[in-house]
C-alpha cells in the first residue's frame, strides 16, 4: 500500500502543470482500451451531463462550460469511476477495460488529485484483507492499527500538496476519502469483532474510541454522493440503531421477527438526524431497499413499513421504485411462475427461464466478468454442488459481459455452455429476479418458483 502511494508524490512532481488564466472550460478525453460499450457518459450525482461516443481509435472527448466543481463520475458500461473537476482542468484518461481501475491513468492539468483518489481507492481495496484480520484485536489495540493507517496517508497527501498545485477544495475531497474510509471501519469493530473472538454480547466502547465523530458533518452536501461518505453515514446510524434498540427496545440480539421495528427505527434515526434532502432521501430508500430484500415476504409488517417510508421521503421515483420492488418481491413468492424473462445461449437464441426450468429442478445462479473472484468461487461451489445434488439442473446467467468476453472466460474456465446463458438487459433481470447480490440463487421446479431467495452457498 504504501508502495503504491508513494508513487504518486512522484508522478505530481512530473505531471505538474498551471492552469489556463481565467478558463472556465473543463476538457476531459482518454482513450479506452478493450472497449465494452460504444460511449462513455459523464455524472454529476446522478444527473447525466454528457455522453461521448467512441470514435475509430476507442476515443472520446468532452468540452464542458461553467461546470460544477467538485466530484463527478465517468461510466463506460458496465464500470464507472470518479473525477474530480475543477474551472480550467484538461484531462486525459488512458485504461484498459481488463483491469480497469488498475489500469487507469490520468494526465493534465487537473490529473494530480485525480490519479491521488484513484490510488487510495486502489490502497483501500489491498487494506480490507489487513483490516479484517484487526478486527480480533481488543478496542485499544485496534483503534492504534487504525490511527496508523489513516496517518500514513494523510501524509502522503501532505507531501501531494507540497509538491503539486492541488486546491484546497481538491485536498478536503481527498481528506475526505481516506477519512471516511478509515471511520466506516471503526464503525463495523464491535460487531465483527464479536464474531471473530466469539463472544456473545457487542463490546461497550468508550468515547474516545468513537473519538472521530466529533468531527463528521452528517449533512455534507457536496459529499451526499461520494461513496465512503455515503456508507460511512449507512453505517454509522446502523451502528446507532443497533446500540439503542438493544439498549432500550428490549432487543439483546437482533432477530428476524425485530426487522420491522429495528428499520422503523432506523427510519427515525434519519429523520431526526440528516437535514440534507437528497442525502436523507438516499438513505430513506437504502433502508427501504435493505428492508425489504432482507424480509422479502409479503406481509402486514412490509405495508407498514412502506406506508411509514412513504411518508418520510419526498423523492417520487424513490416510492416508486421501493412500491416496483415490493411488487416484484410479491411475484416470487414460492408457488409463483417462474418470471417473463429471456436470456440468450451462445448462438444469440432468446430462451424465456420458464422453458429452461421446465420439467425439471432448476437452480439459477450468476456471475460476471468483471468480478474474477466471485467467478472462481462460484465455480467451485457449483461443482460441489453437481456432486451432492445431482436431480438439480445448476444454470449460470451472465451479466454485465460483453458476448465475446462471456465466451471468452466460458473457454477459460472450461464452463458447460449448455448450461450457460447470458442477459444483455440488466435491468430485466435486476427487475424481475430482484437480483441484489451475485450470490443470489433462484430454485424452480418445472416453471414454479420454489425459493427466488435463496443463497448458492448456504441454501442447499
Amino acid at each position: 500500500m504504501i508502495r503504491v502511494l508513494l508513487g504518486i508524490s512522484l508522478l505530481a512532481v512530473f505531471s505538474c502543470s498551471e492552469k489556463g488564466p481565467g478558463s472556465t472550460t473543463v476538457y476531459f478525453a482518454g482513450e479506452i482500451v478493450n472497449p465494452t460499450s460504444d460511449y462513455v457518459v459523464l455524472f454529476r450525482n446522478e444527473n447525466v451531463l454528457d455522453s461521448a461516443k467512441l470514435d475509430e481509435n476507442n476515443r472520446f472527448s468532452f468540452t464542458l462550460d461553467k461546470i460544477q466543481e467538485g466530484m463527478h463520475h465517468f461510466e463506460h458500461s458496465p464500470e464507472w469511476q470518479y473525477i474530480y473537476f475543477e474551472e480550467g482542468d484538461s484531462i486525459r484518461i488512458r485504461l484498459n477495460t481488463v483491469e480497469f481501475d488498475e489500469s487507469l491513468v490520468f494526465s493534465g492539468n487537473g490529473s494530480e488529485i485525480n490519479n491521488f483518489l484513484v490510488e487510495l481507492f486502489l490502497a483501500h481495496e489491498d487494506d480490507e484483507r489487513l483490516i479484517y484480520s484487526f478486527y480480533e484485536l481488543e478496542p485499544e489495540a485496534f483503534k492504534n492499527k487504525m490511527d496508523s493507517l489513516r496517518q500514513t496517508k494523510l501524509d502522503l497527501l501532505q507531501q501531494v500538496q507540497e509538491e503539486s498545485l492541488i486546491s484546497e477544495k481538491a485536498s478536503q475531497m481527498a481528506r475526505a476519502a481516506i477519512d471516511y474510509n478509515n471511520f466506516i471501519y471503526r464503525e463495523e469493530y464491535p460487531f465483527y469483532h464479536r464474531k471473530k473472538a466469539r463472544e456473545i454480547e457487542v463490546h461497550e466502547l468508550d468515547k474516545d474510541f468513537y473519538g472521530y465523530r466529533n468531527a463528521v458533518n452528517l449533512n455534507d452536501k457536496e459529499l451526499a454522493y461520494f461513496k465512503p461518505y455515503y456508507h460511512y453515514v449507512k453505517n454509522y446510524l446502523g451502528n446507532l440503531t443497533y446500540m439503542a434498540c438493544s439498549k432500550n427496545c428490549g432487543m439483546e440480539k437482533l432477530k428476524s421477527k425485530d426487522h420491522l421495528h429495528y428499520n422503523k427505527h432506523k427510519l427515525y434515526l434519519v429523520d431526526s438526524l440528516i437535514t440534507e434532502e437528497e442525502l436523507r432521501n438516499n438513505l430513506f430508500r437504502n433502508v427501504a431497499m435493505d428492508y425489504l430484500l432482507k424480509e422479502h415476504k409479503s406481509n402486514e409488517d412490509c405495508d407498514k413499513f412502506i406506508q411509514k417510508f412513504t411518508k418520510l421521503s419526498t423523492n417520487d421515483e424513490h416510492i416508486a421504485e421501493i412500491n416496483d420492488l415490493y411488487q416484484g418481491i410479491q411475484r416470487l413468492q414460492p408457488f409463483s411462475s417462474v418470471p417473463n424473462v429471456t436470456v440468450a445461449n451462445t448462438t444469440g437464441e432468446q430462451i424465456a427461464l420458464k422453458d429452461i426450468s421446465k420439467g425439471q429442478k432448476t437452480a439459477f445462479y450468476f456471475w460476471t466478468g468483471t468480478q474474477k473472484g466471485h467467478l472462481r468461487n462460484v465455480n467451485r461451489q457449483i461443482a460441489k454442488l453437481k456432486q451432492q445434488h445431482p436431480e438439480y439442473r445448476f444454470v449460470g446467467i451472465n451479466i454485465k459481459t460483453s458476448h465475446d468476453q462471456w465466451l471468452q472466460l466460458m473457454s477459460e474456465h472450461k464452463l458447460d455452455t449448455l448450461n450457460q446463458y447470458r442477459s444483455d438487459d440488466f435491468e430485466a433481470i435486476q427487475k424481475g429476479l430482484i437480483l441484489d447480490n451475485l450470490n443470489k440463487c433462484v430454485i424452480t421446479h418445472d416453471t414454479v418458483i420454489v425459493d427466488a431467495f435463496a443463497n448458492v452457498f448456504y441454501s442447499f
